[in-house]
């Protein structure tokens, strides 16, 4: 439930998420499907937005949001559920490209990722293990 609610308190997002600069939701209450999302991140320098929505939302057990811009399209998704010593997060990322520009990052995307969501999944234990959520 710890790791969840830190998965749904969007305005934290910054804090465990390297890229992230913030995540805006577009609608009043509390985080549903449908729900629009702004999301600013900051890679290579430069900083971009894009539009997103919760497309899915089980209480506890899963998050998946989809973020477009006019190079991609992103869809990421949380599954959480309990362990032995805590909770067990898997973390998907699937990046489509809608542009020749986009298609030709990809290479540097698959490169980056990967270290981006170690990164983001140690920064969210320290966090968790800190017991500040």
């Amino acid at each position: 439930a710890q790791a969840f609610a830190l998965l749904v308190d969007l305005p934290r997002t910054p804090e465990w998420l390297p890229p992230c600069v913030s995540i805006e939701k577009l609608n009043p209450g509390p985080n549903t499907v449908g729900d629009k999302l702004k999301y600013t991140h900051k890679q290579g320098g430069r900083q971009g937005v894009m539009d997103g929505q919760i497309i899915e939302r089980k209480p506890d057990e899963k998050l998946v949001c989809r973020y477009n811009d006019v190079m991609m399209e992103v869809l990421v998704e949380f599954n959480v559920r309990s362990a032995a010593t805590g909770a067990c997060l898997t973390h998907t990322i699937t990046i489509t490209p809608q542009t020749l520009i986009g298609r030709l990052m990809s290479p540097l995307i698959r490169l980056s990722v990967p270290r981006q969501t170690r990164k983001a999944m140690a920064n969210m234990v320290s966090i968790l293990d800190s017991s500040d959520i």
